[in-house]
């Protein structure tokens, strides 16, 4: 799997519709991490929202979603 990383890089120089998702003032800077989907991943239609970064690949946790919503849950 192929993954592009672009540090440092202004609100004024991201695509608009990134810039306005972020609510990001022109001089904020940002990290872009780009990475191609695995097949499962891309799922049209899926409402679920994955977890991902350093629990992407946690082969011990059955449902990453879950489990950060527990991790979560004290603290709400």
């Amino acid at each position: 799997m192929s993954t592009i990383v672009i540090e440092h890089i202004k609100a004024s120089e991201l695509p608009d519709q990134w810039a306005e998702k972020l609510h990001a003032k022109p001089d904020e800077t940002f990290t872009v991490i780009i990475e191609a989907e695995r097949a499962s991943q891309a799922q049209p239609g899926s409402q679920t929202r994955a977890a991902f970064g350093m629990w992407r690949d946690r082969e011990d946790i059955g449902d990453v979603a879950a489990y950060v919503r527990r991790l979560r849950q004290p603290r709400f």
